[in-house]
């Protein structure tokens, strides 16, 4: 293994976990950044650009969406960084939600300090890491949703590159104009890519669009 730390950012709402957390944590670990809620956690990774973010899945402020919701905000601006939540909840729709978002791996707040130093270090190497009784049913959920996650594939296939870019911004309620402007092209061209997207996807709005997309995790 190399010398050089794995480098972290832990979000968690509660001040006195956080510092029981970062005094826990071995030698093999650097603590960049702490933070309490989504807003500043999404500010403190992509300022700090960490190894790895120890992550709760319920916190305060943002859109609402907790842990989940840190993770995909921060997915296209961090590609090298992972995530392990690490929550109190073991709960499976939170489990599974955050590993949906992105999440490698997930523990409950039993673990101890050498447990999740362990974990982090297994992350940042490229593993995944659950909680021992949350990894059957973590299985069980992802097994389930692979035939749906196939077929996702294959309908995001029929799209261009630029077709799934413009899908996914009209999905997120943006304007003809707005999208436009976000991707340097003309609004005709929009309206163009749309309608093949619409067409390919065998969709007759974009209401429905944005509902395909929901329902893929696809935004």
């Amino acid at each position: 293994m190399s010398d050089t730390p794995v480098t972290v950012v832990i979000v968690d709402d509660h001040s006195i976990f956080r510092s029981g957390l970062r005094a826990d944590l071995d030698a093999r670990l650097e603590v960049v950044a702490e933070a309490a809620d989504v807003d500043a956690a999404v500010a403190a990774i992509i300022a700090s650009r960490p190894d790895v973010v120890l992550l709760d899945v319920h916190l305060p402020g943002g859109a609402g969406g907790g842990g989940a919701e840190v993770v995909r905000r921060t997915a296209a601006e961090c590609p090298e960084t992972r995530f392990l939540a690490l929550s109190v909840s073991d709960a499976a729709e939170d489990v599974v939600a955050v590993i949906r978002a992105g999440a490698r791996g997930y523990l409950t707040k039993g673990s101890s300090g050498s447990q999740v130093s362990d974990a982090v270090v297994a992350v940042a190497g490229g593993d995944a890491v659950f909680s021992p009784k949350l990894a059957g049913f973590v299985l069980d959920a992802f097994g389930a949703a692979a035939g749906e996650q196939a077929e996702t594939v294959d309908e995001l296939d029929r799209l261009s590159a630029r077709e799934r870019e413009v899908m996914r911004l009209i999905a997120r309620g943006y304007s003809y104009k707005e999208v436009a402007a976000e991707l340097f092209i003309s609004i005709k061209t929009v309206e163009t890519h749309v309608s093949a997207v619409l067409r390919k996807l065998q969709l007759s709005s974009r209401h429905e669009l944005t509902a395909w997309a929901l329902e893929r995790k696809l935004l």
